[in-house]
């Protein structure tokens, strides 16, 4: 692929037009705001809140907790999830997440913290090898923190904000915060995709229904610098109006660990719909669905992109998913049924959760490219790489701040990949165990569980 084409950062931005003559409720945003008077509390990824709930003149706080019980019909003994940001532990209750943190304000100056407690705080930061680059152990200074990020607001056009940090990332559509999805098990798309920053951002919001935001960033999901090119791309939100949400997010980074000539495009886009929408019914109050695609690749460095090359040029390495959910609301939004899925194909693995416990790969202390351990889970140039997910569920939201979900997820791999019967730790499921020679983690290509979840947000 050529070299302008991976430059090309905002250039896939595709338009779909739809027109709702109900009755519109314009709750969200206020007077003088970025999409001002516009209903948002519908979207995928979004606060569903209709207002900040304890918004005050220089701080605005934050409180979410999330708490789940997944079964796993594998019945893994060790309770160990392979393959999944949002879980840690099967058939037992857990805390997967509490966030406790706010906004600061004051003369245009702005801040926004939010920290992290629960088993998000050890799966996440698992996945970013570039803290083993160096030391000062940037998995353990950062682990606690979701969002931390300081700027300036200027008061140009509809509003700039220029703010340096750690920011969640829009990539995959799906929010880092459960009680903004409208799944709880994110599909690969979303899953193998980035849930952080750490850089720059500018947002621009051009018109009321425009942003522009340019990022530079360390790389992709990363808190330090693979190489000593830092990352480049940028998001484009365009809301026609309050029923349609339309985003494109563009990505050019070299995030291979020691292999700088090997550089990444990752393209993300998503539609969000609202088609029927009538708050005061008593049986259906509003429908709406999101479509996601992404397409991405890696070229150089012994891969070749698109396509298969020799010897020299390596094996294709590319990223092509797409995920749908749709969404059904009822008694006056009390109640949401949601129902969708996903396929992705990831030759070379190099966006693949690798699985957890002793089939985990383990930095080289030489190489640190290559995995050691008892069983690595091999990510090489050349690995096929596909699966698919599909998911349905119960919302019961008495009120705002609270959400009740019962998930179903069947998810499925081209090879191996989660955790079967016997586990990924021990023949005990103990790490304290010590492994006989003949013992393998247990990977199988199939998974179907039921989660319970309750989500809360002040």
């Amino acid at each position: 692929m050529k070299k302008s084409v991976y430059c090309s950062l905002f250039l896939v931005l595709f338009c779909v037009s739809f027109a709702q003559e109900d009755t519109i409720s314009k709750i969200s945003k206020q007077k003088g705001e970025p999409l001002e008077g516009m209903d948002c509390s519908w979207w995928n990824g979004g606060d569903r809140r209709s207002s900040a709930t304890l918004a005050g003149k220089y701080f605005t706080p934050t409180v979410m907790v999330d708490a789940n019980y997944s079964y796993s019909f594998n019945e893994p003994i060790d309770n160990t999830v392979v393959g999944s940001t949002a879980l840690a532990r099967n058939n037992e209750m857990q805390v997967s997440a509490v966030h406790i943190g706010g906004d600061f304000y004051r003369n245009n100056a702005r801040a926004h913290i939010v920290t992290q407690f629960g088993t998000r705080s050890t799966v996440v930061p698992r996945n970013d090898y570039s803290v083993y680059k160096g030391q000062y152990q940037l998995s353990d200074v950062y682990r606690y923190l979701a969002e931390a990020n300081a700027g300036y607001h200027f008061n140009v056009l509809h509003g700039i904000n220029v703010d340096a940090g750690m920011f969640m990332s829009y990539i995959g559509l799906n929010s880092y915060y459960q009680v903004e999805n409208w799944e709880y098990q994110a599909s690969f798309t979303s899953d193998n995709t980035p849930w952080f920053f750490n850089g720059i951002r500018v947002q621009i919001f051009a018109t009321k229904k425009l942003k522009i935001e340019p990022w530079i960033i360390n790389g992709w999901q990363s808190y330090g610098m693979f190489n000593k090119q830092p990352g480049a791309g940028g998001n484009i939100t365009w809301c026609p109006n309050e029923n349609i949400k339309l985003l494109t997010n563009n990505y050019y980074g070299a995030d291979a660990a020691g292999i700088p000539s090997r550089k990444r495009f990752h393209s993300d886009n998503s539609a969000l719909v609202r088609y029927f929408n009538r708050p005061k019914s008593k049986f259906i109050s509003k429908m709406a669905f999101s479509l996601t695609g992404d397409f991405g690749t890696e070229k150089g460095g012994g891969v070749n992109g698109l396509h298969d090359g020799d010897s020299l040029h390596g094996p294709a390495q590319y990223f092509a998913s797409v995920m749908f959910y749709n969404r059904i609301w009822f008694s006056k939004n009390k109640l949401a049924w949601t129902f969708g899925g996903g396929y992705m194909q990831n030759p070379g693995r190099y966006l693949v959760l690798y699985p957890t416990g002793q089939a985990s790969p383990l930095p080289s202390s030489t190489n640190p490219t290559q995995t050691v351990g008892a069983y690595p889970y091999s990510a090489t140039p050349g690995d096929q790489f596909s699966g698919f997910d599909y998911s349905t569920n119960i919302d019961w939201m008495p009120n705002q701040h609270i959400c009740f979900r019962v998930e179903y997820v069947h998810r499925e791999a081209s090879v191996p990949y989660f955790a079967g019967r016997g586990g990924v730790t021990s023949p005990s499921g103990y790490t304290t165990t010590q492994l006989p020679v003949d013992w393998k983690p247990d990977l199988v290509k199939s998974e179907d569980r039921i989660i319970f979840a309750v989500l809360f947000r002040l």
